[in-house]
């Protein structure tokens, strides 16, 4: 096994390098655009403080859709799209595109559900203090909900390499790619496990980092 993994470190190291790529793209997506929406879902929903039922009836609509998708046909789907946006439809970049999609609808989900976990006294003491919207979205909820909000991320995170291990049907690459290529279709064993045990120890650290991360935010 130390032989094959000598002889293909370079293309291992690359392979890592896209993976963690793709997947921090799609973390950027998820926070930049994937918190916003969950926000507003909640902020939207019955009985919150600012209902407004159209609204929340499309979001959920488009949220739902979204997840619902199976993912390698989503990519597929969404060919013409990345192709509009980064010029090409192959490569590391253009994967991110579907991969960014998923991440954003995924996590919009989990930051709507911590937020209803969040007792409505909280709203409605900000509100009787006359917190603007802003104040009440940031210096409020996010506080109360923080360490949920870090689970989900760290929940998301995971589920978007697990996704990224399918993305060398549009030339990806990345770790899952590498080891489909090189271990499975070569009939080189071992490198399929190494790459498995990467994968493995990728996770590990992600959820417990995420974890820990997430008690030291809890401050119930």
């Amino acid at each position: 096994m130390v032989d094959s993994i000598m002889q293909y470190q370079s293309e291992i190291w690359h392979a890592i390098g896209e993976t963690f790529t793709m997947v921090g793209i799609s973390i950027i997506a998820a926070i930049a655009l994937g918190l916003p929406v969950g926000t507003l879902l909640y902020l939207s929903g019955k009985g919150q403080l600012f209902e407004n039922r159209v609204l929340f009836a499309v979001m959920n609509i488009l949220v739902n859709v979204v997840r619902s998708f199976p993912f390698l046909l989503l990519v597929v789907f969404l060919i013409p799209f990345t192709r509009f946006v980064v010029g090409t439809a192959l490569g590391t970049l253009a994967a991110s595109v579907p991969l960014s999609i998923m991440a954003i609808a995924y996590y919009a989900r989990l930051v709507e559900q911590s937020l209803l976990e969040v007792p409505k006294g909280v709203t409605e003491a900000a509100s009787s203090m006359g917190a603007s919207t802003l104040q009440l979205i940031v210096k409020f909820l996010y506080v109360e909900a923080r360490s949920g909000l870090m689970l989900g991320l760290t929940t998301s995170t995971i589920s978007f390499i697990s996704y990224s291990t399918v993305m060398g049907i549009v030339g990806g690459g990345g770790i899952g790619d590498f080891a489909i290529r090189y271990g499975y279709q070569r009939f080189e064993t071992e490198i399929m496990i190494f790459t498995i045990i990467i994968m493995l120890i990728l996770v590990q650290t992600i959820q417990y980092t995420g974890s820990f991360m997430a008690r030291v935010l809890d401050k119930r």
